[in-house]
C-alpha cells in the first residue's frame, strides 16, 4: 500500500538521508477613427440613426470620455495602452466582430453567444481537467499518509543511530517526504500545479475580451454606432454604462453565489482559506460599482460569463459527469440536494 513502485520502495527502505547532501488581422475589420468602405455596410442607412450616432459622439467628447481622450489617458499609463493594443486583444475584437457578422444577431445577443462558445469550448474542458487532477490528488492522500508513517519510523531509527537532533530529524523527514510525494505525482501524472491551468487560461482570456469590448465601444467607428443601437431592454446603448445598475448588481449577486457555493465544499476551512474567501467576497462586491462605470457591453459580458461559470460548476457536480470523467474518489449520488441542504443549514439555521 505504501510502496510507490520499485524506485520509491528502495528510496524509503534505504533512506538515503546522509547521501542526499494579431494586429494585422484585425486591421481589416476595424479601422479606428476612419470610415473605411469595409465597415460602411454595417452602419444603418437612415440619416436619423447616423445623426444620433454623431450626437452620441459629441456628447461623449463633451463629457471627456471620447475615444481620443481614452487613448490620451491610456498614454499616461504605458502598460494599459500596451495591453489594450496587444495582439490577443485585437484577436478577441476580430472574434467578436466575426461572431456578430456571421450570426447576424443583435450585438447584445452576439456577445452572449460569443461568451457561451468561449466558456463551453475552452473553459469547461479545462474545468473538467482540473476536477480530474484534484480527484487524483485526493485519492493519493491515503497512500501519502501511509508513506509518512513509515518514513517517520525510519527517520526515528536513523536519528537514534546517528544522534540527530529534533531539528535535523524534521529536516530529513520533510526532505524525503517531498521526494516521495513528487514521485507519486509523477507516477499518477497529477501534479497539483496542473489544476491551476484553468486560471492561467481563463484570466488572460477574460481580460482580453473585456478590453476588446471596451475598444469596440469607445472607438469612433461605424461599429460603435452599431453597438450604440445593439442593446436591449433597460440597456439599449451598449457603449454607455448601465444607469439602472441592474447588470452590475446581478453580476455582484451571481459572483457572491459562486463564492458561497464554493465555500460549502470546505467543511473545516483553514485560516488562509477563510482569508482568501473573504477577499473574493470583497472583490465581488467591489465589481458592482466598477461594472456601473464601464460600457454596458463589458458589464453584459461579465454577467454572462459569471452566469455560465456558475452553470458549469453545477454541471460538473453531476454523477453522470463524474462517471464519464472516471473520477477516482467517491462522490455523492445526490450532490444538488446535499448542496441545498448545506446552504439552508448554513444561512437559515
Amino acid at each position: 500500500m505504501w510502496s510507490v513502485g520499485g524506485s520509491v520502495r528502495s528510496s524509503l527502505l534505504q533512506l538515503r538521508l546522509p547521501q542526499l547532501p494579431v494586429r494585422g488581422v484585425c486591421s481589416t475589420v476595424i479601422h479606428r477613427k476612419s470610415t473605411a468602405p469595409g465597415l460602411t455596410w454595417s452602419a444603418p442607412a437612415s440619416v436619423g440613426l447616423t445623426s444620433a450616432c454623431c450626437q452620441r459622439s459629441l456628447v461623449r467628447t463633451a463629457s471627456g470620455v471620447s475615444g481620443g481622450d481614452v487613448a490620451g489617458v491610456a498614454g499616461a499609463s504605458g502598460w494599459y495602452s500596451s495591453l489594450a493594443d496587444s495582439a490577443l486583444v485585437h484577436l478577441c475584437e476580430h472574434f467578436l466582430v466575426s461572431v456578430q457578422q456571421v450570426s447576424g444577431l443583435p450585438w447584445w445577443m452576439s456577445i452572449a453567444v460569443a461568451t457561451l462558445s468561449v466558456r463551453t469550448l475552452i473553459t469547461l474542458p479545462l474545468a473538467a481537467y482540473q476536477l480530474v487532477i484534484v480527484s487524483k490528488v485526493e485519492a493519493l492522500q491515503m497512500e501519502i499518509s501511509e508513506l509518512a508513517k513509515r518514513l517517520r519510523y525510519e527517520v526515528s531509527v536513523r536519528a537514534r543511530e546517528r544522534g540527530w537532533t529534533d531539528k535535523q530529524s524534521r529536516f530529513h523527514f520533510q526532505k524525503n517526504l517531498r521526494h516521495l510525494v513528487s514521485q507519486l505525482y509523477i507516477r499518477d501524472n497529477c501534479h497539483p500545479f496542473k489544476a491551476s491551468l484553468l486560471v492561467w487560461v481563463q484570466l488572460p482570456l477574460w481580460i482580453s475580451l473585456s478590453l476588446a469590448l471596451r475598444n469596440l465601444s469607445l472607438d469612433q467607428s461605424a461599429l460603435q454606432c452599431d453597438l450604440a443601437a445593439g442593446g436591449a431592454l433597460w440597456f439599449p446603448d451598449l457603449t454607455s454604462p448601465d444607469s439602472t445598475w441592474i447588470l452590475p448588481v446581478c453580476l455582484g449577486l451571481i459572483n457572491l453565489l459562486i463564492v458561497e457555493v464554493f465555500s460549502l465544499q470546505r467543511v473545516s476551512p483553514t485560516r488562509f482559506q477563510k482569508l482568501v474567501l473573504n477577499f473574493i467576497r470583497g472583490f465581488s462586491v467591489l465589481m458592482i460599482p466598477i461594472a456601473a462605470t464601464v460600457p454596458s457591453s463589458m458589464a453584459l459580458y461579465w454577467f454572462t460569463s459569471s452566469l455560465l461559470g456558475f452553470s458549469h460548476n453545477l454541471l460538473l457536480r453531476s454523477p453522470a459527469i463524474h462517471k464519464i470523467l472516471k473520477l477516482q474518489t467517491a462522490r455523492s449520488d445526490s450532490p444538488y440536494r446535499d448542496l441545498l441542504s448545506a446552504f439552508i443549514s448554513k444561512y437559515y439555521k
